[in-house]
């Protein structure tokens, strides 16, 4: 049923051009620490002009910039920016997100208007991401210091990684312009936001707070509390949060506070936490530092019991180091799916697992891997199928049919053919990544994953 919805959404979006893609007017991520907006999340962020936002709020959606690529769009081009779905469209069958995001109830009837008004036209954006600040306490080992407090800290400490992609590189994010405001400056980009916010904030459909990690932004909090106490509630909002949901006790309890008084006072439509997990046990914790998968799950465990209309997504940022580990994390979400079901929620579904494949940096995408590793992952994707069956009737709780393609396209994605040369060198970088994080982070990779120390030493030798 939902790949016919799909099947006809990729229709009329090619009717209009074969790269059209509705998430570029109607979904936008703010970087306010830096001041870089993108949309959807997977093109590369792009700076917003302080000259723009001056007499325009919303120039922290629409840029001159973004206007180009909708005029693009609209005359049948495909934009480089969006190379995400053209990955997929190019190498598969499969539905790329340019489909799923037209589809969405946040998109899909602002169709004709959307066209009928073209590039140029200021649009108010109905799914809103967005980051106050980049203060964090985790290092994921595929972020880096625009992201993440605690990786400033460290290059500060040990200097840049020695990769060939200077991923990581402090005086590279100076040069661009895109070094995070520090919390205790004054930022025209928070500023510009809160000025726009009351009219945003009406004609939302979601608004998803990200970061770093958001509950340790006072501007999180001062947004509930926005929520909580203004007399004209968006009752049809979708509120989502992101977090690692490893902030300390108190501040967790904060939160909680925060959902029950919002959910109580029946503020919003839903309520989404996004979290993210990137494979399972000792080998997620390695992949995203300062995790800790045990006090992860049971903190996932305890909101969906203690709030039985919200759901939880898991994000995964699958990646070379998600491979070996991958099907425990599905045979946990498996289990929670079914603790926590209910017919109060969307689609009875309480967990879902989005599994996105990383492409950045690309020394720790899936793509360095030997392609024997195929096996595996297929049978990640064959584990999923097979819990799908679980959803039969309305008192099913397996994986979603998105859920399952999202795993399958990996696997397609990873077959795609690479230059040696560009093999070699995301393998040296890899091995130089690997040694120095263990070196500066008391870390033992091949512990960790045993899976990977043969594959470790073949990118030593390259």
């Amino acid at each position: 049923m939902l790949n016919e919805v799909f099947e006809k959404t990729r229709e009329k979006l090619n009717g209009v051009g074969c790269g059209m893609c509705l998430a570029k007017w109607t979904q936008v991520t703010m970087h306010l620490h830096n001041g870089t907006t993108h949309s959807c999340h997977h093109p590369t962020t792009h700076k917003v002009p302080l000259e723009e936002l001056k007499t325009n709020p919303t120039a922290l959606h629409n840029t001159n910039f973004k206007k180009k690529v909708r005029k693009e769009m609209l005359e049948g081009g495909k934009p480089k920016e969006c190379d995400y779905c053209w990955n997929i469209e190019d190498t598969s069958n499969a539905f790329s997100d340019r489909t799923y995001k037209s589809s969405e109830p946040w998109s899909a009837p602002h169709f004709e208007d959307i066209v009928k008004a073209g590039y140029e036209h200021n649009f108010n954006p109905k799914y809103v991401e967005v980051s106050f600040s980049n203060t964090c306490n985790f290092k994921c080992s595929y972020c880096g210091p625009q992201y993440s407090s605690k990786w400033v800290e460290e290059i500060n400490q040990f200097g840049p990684y020695k990769t060939s992609t200077r991923f990581n590189d402090i005086e590279l994010f100076k040069k661009e312009g895109t070094m995070p405001y520090l919390a205790s400056d004054h930022n025209p980009y928070v500023e510009a936001f809160w000025k726009w916010w009351p009219e945003m904030y009406q004609d939302l459909h979601t608004f998803r707070i990200t970061g770093g990690e958001p509950l340790l932004s006072k501007d999180t909090f001062k947004l509930l509390d926005y929520i909580i106490e203004t007399p004209t509630p968006n009752k049809k909002l979708s509120l989502c949060i992101n977090s690692n949901l490893g902030i300390p006790e108190k501040l967790f309890n904060d939160f909680v506070d925060r959902i029950e008084k919002i959910l109580d006072k029946e503020l919003v439509h839903e309520f989404i936490i996004f979290t993210s997990c990137d494979t399972h046990g000792e080998q997620a914790d390695y992949i995203r530092h300062g995790f800790d998968y045990k006090l992860f799950h049971e903190r996932v465990d305890y909101l969906l019991d203690k709030f039985k209309t919200i759901t939880i997504d898991v994000m995964s940022t699958y990646n070379a180091l998600s491979v070996p580990g991958y099907k425990k994390l599905i045979e946990d979400v498996i289990i929670l799916k079914e603790r926590h079901h209910n017919p109060y929620r969307y689609w009875g579904s309480a967990l879902l697992l989005d599994s996105s494949y990383l492409r950045w940096p690309n020394h720790q995408t899936v793509k360095i891997l030997d392609k024997s590793w195929v096996n595996e992952i297929d049978e990640q994707a064959k584990l999923a199928d097979f819990y799908e069956q679980m959803r039969t009737g309305d008192d099913g709780y397996g994986f979603t049919d998105i859920e399952i393609n999202k795993i399958k396209r990996i696997k397609d994605w990873f077959l795609t053919d690479e230059s040696d040369e560009s093999l070699s060198k995301t393998r040296r970088d890899f091995y130089k990544f690997i040694t120095e994080h263990d070196k500066r982070r008391n870390t033992d990779f091949v512990k960790v994953f045993p899976e990977l120390e043969e594959f470790l030493q073949k990118c030593r030798t390259a």
